[in-house]
């Protein structure tokens, strides 16, 4: 008389967990023997340069442009007169960054015209002022 097979619903997961093992003792032996590298700074021979205060242009609801420089007080200027103004500070100093506050309710395409402006004159490192979110 022969017994009916049956079939294996099963899996077998004890060599698995033996090659597991065995990797894990491989690991943890030899983490430690593994050098790490070490990062070398370069150094500096003499103070690093202080950061100028970035050239501040405000437009306002009325449309009127205002360019502070440095810790002065804003003052009225023209568009061409703007872009008079920033490419001498920008000739005496290249690392000189420009940066463009708008009121809240001045429009978006005014913004870009004034963005336009500067990049078509050749204004370098020109960027937004944004209030950061309280909260």
């Amino acid at each position: 008389m022969r017994r009916p097979r049956k079939s294996i619903n099963q899996i077998n997961v004890v060599p698995y967990i033996d090659v597991m093992l065995v990797l894990l003792v491989i690991f943890m032996i030899t983490a430690p023997l593994i050098n790490p590298g070490v990062i070398e700074l370069p150094s500096v021979g003499s103070q690093l340069a202080v950061p100028v205060a970035p050239l501040e242009i405000s437009l306002r609801n009325d449309q009127s442009l205002w360019l502070r420089e440095g810790a002065s007080s804003p003052v009225r200027v023209s568009p061409e007169e703007l872009v008079t103004r920033i490419h001498d500070h920008q000739a005496r100093n290249p690392d000189q960054a420009v940066v463009i506050a708008a009121d809240r309710a001045v429009r978006y395409e005014d913004v870009v015209r004034i963005l336009d402006l500067l990049q078509q004159k050749g204004v370098r490192k020109v960027g937004l002022l944004l209030r950061p979110q309280s909260g």
